[in-house]
């Protein structure tokens, strides 16, 4: 497609099959039936269309027009600060070479730097240029690893958000033949792979296309990327996984990896698929495929609020993270696994020779989380591993000792129970690893060692994303310690690196069944209690489920190991009471079955969590949810999605507050 003034009309069509549509403030994209809901995660979409909602780490912007672009992709970074705070650029063309600015920390810190330079009587003023906010993957936040990133001699730079999960091997390959890195980060391959493809081609106007897409056919791995080049009067971009979406205005066009970056200067907008190139100047806007191919794609026009863009056209942005999923266990998976040898790629400093047993330090749904890793690490690497709240392990003067590893499990990494929980490991003598989403936060300045999660900044006070990318990091630590202590095969772990690989399409498989979840939310939203109940891995996935949704709905409910319920508990189940059953298949799954069947002679009402096709489940459970069939170790991290969504489902129908319930903040600072 080659979308110029005369060609594409405001308002109008982009061809006879792809009309322009028009998403209204709280319209969310499962209601309209003309799009997918998103693209699908490694290709094109399904459906042919699809408005992609999905999480950003970072902020991208880039402009081509007549304003000047350092204001434009200032004022867009702005918009998008939410998503990414670790460091700021930008990058404008000034006509023989590109002024390149960058600085850790927030956007106020880069845009204070520049005031700084315009009282001293310099002011960078072009016409186009890119911009970036980071949530750094690779390389710690500062200045050096900031974006862009550019070449030797300034022609070229690059921004980028996602992972180049064969960084490893494509910066090896560069430095034998003589490029030189100054940053830590995988970003910086991408500068030095185009600028060598674009050397090896003839001079052309379509030449730094071409250098791109020779680049892409070698990267592999998850890209926002946005490309400059001095002699050039268009923006190459493209994506796969990390969003892209264009901004059409009238002798301007703007490019960004979220909407509301682009809202104060125009409401029409492209949406990018995966899998899709664009190159754009001022005037027109064309849209390929990796190969080269035109794509045609519509103008939509967006009627939200800042707000409302903020959140992706979802109601609430809990709803939002939930299915952000697909996308954040992507990012804290990516670029760590190798599935030939079953190894995992942490680079941790932890002394294992010392390590004798661990600890996870954690409050809330991080300690479950923390039930998670404690199983994983005893079942996996053979290591004493127990969970405790984080408010009581330092009010109790704990055994620990320089043979303990303490894992702290928070997303804000700020949480002051948490904290001092950290602070009495370390004066034991304890070793510190950090499980966090939020950099540069007071965990992990004091922790000895961090293990991010990356999955961005969690807005709704529920936590669901950093929930999962929490206990898929945990994963990840388990398998890397079986392996460095020789208590894991390498085919064990060869097997578990596959299956997390597939859980971004299993989450966005199960996102699908939503209107089933829905209904059974509104079957029983005026139930008073609710019991939760799972076996060995999955207990966590009990308690968290009952977490959401006495948080969120204010429905009492309760979490237990289903081997508990006779102990107790069984004396609550009446025929008011909805019972959650998590019973997929495990290896005690017999012995769930026979729990079930407790509770229906005592009246009781089972919704069964199942995999897929179990119909033995249907015959004694009265309603049934099924997800799609994982190892039971992984399990967990599929299992409690649609407990996400029971929750959430259940609080929309009660009308009750989603992303605020009441009394609870996003991370608490006082004991």
């Amino acid at each position: 497609m080659d979308t110029t003034r005369a060609q594409v009309p405001r308002f109008a069509t982009v061809t006879a099959k792809a009309k322009s549509t028009s998403l209204e403030p709280g319209q969310s994209p499962s209601s309209i039936a003309v799009w997918s809901l998103r693209p699908t995660l490694f290709g094109v979409s399904n459906l042919g269309g699809g408005l992609d909602f999905g999480v950003n780490m970072c902020g991208i912007v880039g402009y081509v027009g007549y304003r000047n672009a350092t204001e434009v992709l200032l004022n867009g970074l702005s918009k998008l600060e939410y998503r990414g705070y670790d460091s700021a650029g930008i990058a404008v063309n000034v006509g023989d070479h590109l002024e390149l600015r960058k600085a850790a920390g927030k956007l106020q810190v880069l845009r204070s730097q520049l005031e700084e330079e315009q009282k001293g009587g310099f002011t960078i003023t072009g016409r186009i240029g890119v911009g970036h906010t980071r949530w750094a993957t690779h390389g710690k936040p500062n200045d050096l690893n900031a974006h862009p990133h550019a070449s030797e001699d300034s022609k070229l730079a690059v921004i980028h958000n996602g992972i180049l999960e064969n960084y490893l091997s494509l910066k090896a390959g560069l430095l034998e033949r003589g490029h030189v890195f100054l940053s830590e980060t995988d970003t910086e391959v991408f500068v030095h792979l185009i600028e060598e493809k674009y050397d090896a081609l003839p001079a052309s106007k379509d030449r730094l296309e071409l250098a791109v897409r020779a680049a892409l056919k070698i990267a592999e791995g998850a890209y926002g990327l946005v490309v400059t080049h001095v002699d050039h009067t268009e923006i190459v971009a493209a994506r796969t996984v990390s969003p892209l979406v264009i901004g059409v205005g009238e002798k301007e066009n703007f490019l960004a990896s979220g909407v509301p970056a682009l809202l104060p200067y125009t409401r029409e907008v492209i949406f990018i698929h995966d899998g899709e190139m664009v190159i754009m100047d001022e005037n027109s806007i064309r849209i390929t495929d990796l190969e080269g191919q035109i794509m045609d794609r519509p103008v939509t026009h967006i009627d939200w609020s800042a707000e409302d863009a903020e959140k992706g056209g979802f109601e609430h942005y809990m709803l939002k993270e939930i299915y952000d999923q697909v996308d954040t266990l992507h990012q804290t998976l990516g670029g760590r696994l190798h599935d030939e040898t079953g190894e995992v790629m942490l680079d941790l400093q932890i002394d294992l020779e010392k390590v004798r047993d661990v600890v996870f330090l954690s409050m809330g749904t991080a300690n479950h989380a923390g039930m998670y890793g404690a199983f994983m690490l005893e079942t996996l690497a053979r290591i004493p591993a127990r969970n405790e709240l984080a408010a009581e392990y330092r009010y109790r003067d704990p055994v620990a000792s320089e043979h303990t590893l303490a894992v702290i499990v928070s997303q804000s990494g700020e949480s002051i129970d948490t904290l001092e929980g950290t602070r009495e490991a370390k004066r034991k003598g304890a070793q510190t690893l950090g499980i966090i989403n939020s950099k540069g936060s007071t965990i992990t300045r004091e922790a000895d060692d961090t293990l991010y999660i990356h999955c961005g900044p969690e807005i709704g006070v529920a936590s669901t994303k950093a929930y999962t990318s929490m206990l898929a990091a945990e994963a990840l630590l388990a398998i890397w310690l079986g392996r460095q202590r020789g208590t894991l095969s390498s085919e064990h772990a060869t097997h578990l690196l596959t299956e997390l690989r597939r859980l971004p399409r299993l989450v966005e498989e199960l996102l699908e069944r939503r209107d089933a979840i829905k209904a059974i939310a509104d079957e029983f939203k005026s139930a008073q209690d609710y019991l939760f109940l799972g076996r060995g891995v999955n207990v966590c996935t009990a308690y968290e489920g009952s977490l959401k949704l006495k948080e969120i709905s204010y429905i009492h409910a309760e979490g237990y190991p289903t081997s508990e319920m006779k102990h107790g508990p069984i004396a609550l189940i009446d025929e008011k009471m909805p019972v959650v059953v998590i019973a997929t298949a495990s290896k005690l799954y017999d012995k769930t079955i026979s729990n079930i069947q407790e509770v229906k002679a005592r009246g009781g009402i089972v919704i069964a969590v199942a995999n897929d096709g179990d119909e033995q489940i249907a015959q004694i459970a009265d309603r049934v949810i099924y997800v799609p069939k994982v190892d039971e170790l992984i399990s967990p991290i599929l299992n409690v999605v649609p407990l996400q969504l029971l929750a959430y489902e259940t609080t929309v129908l009660l009308g009750h507050d989603v992303d605020q319930p009441r009394n609870l903040a996003k991370s608490v600072t006082v004991e």
